[in-house]
């Protein structure tokens, strides 16, 4: 897979862990991490803001172009990538393509970040005069 390709994650199963309540497996990290390098991109965040918060809930290419200082094929560059990365649907109507948000994903994304409520983040292992700028030098006591 070149660097500009990115394969489509499948739907989140229901019994995986968010990132915070345990550690990814290989698999997950990876189907993830191409998801967000698909949204590492200011471009591609911009043009994920606009879809998702379109009134009617889809947009025309047509409507995102002009918001950009780029040429038109580097913008549908940025929304395949977006695409292939499951973040968003399209549709040509004519000699337009229609765009709309996919909210699988975002749930998704969502649901592996957000700490359960009322649940404590883990505290790490240290003793009370270590502080944390110590333990990232690795000056423990």
């Amino acid at each position: 897979m070149s660097n500009q390709e990115l394969e489509v994650p499948g739907p989140a199963p229901e019994c995986c862990p968010g990132l915070l309540t345990a550690p990814l497996d290989e698999d997950q990290a990876v189907e993830l991490a191409q998801v967000f390098k698909a949204l590492g991109d200011p471009v591609r965040l911009r043009l994920l803001s606009m879809i998702a918060s379109r009134a009617g809930g889809e947009v025309c290419v047509c409507d995102l172009t002009p918001a950009f200082d780029l040429s038109q094929p580097t913008i549908s560059h940025h929304l395949k990538l977006l695409r292939q990365a499951g973040l968003i649907d399209c549709e040509r109507r004519g000699t337009w393509v229609y765009y709309w948000l996919l909210p699988e994903m975002t749930d998704r994304l969502a649901g592996i970040l957000t700490r359960p409520a009322g649940r404590p983040l883990p505290q790490p292992d240290r003793t009370p005069a270590e502080t944390p700028a110590e333990t990232a030098a690795g000056v423990a006591s």
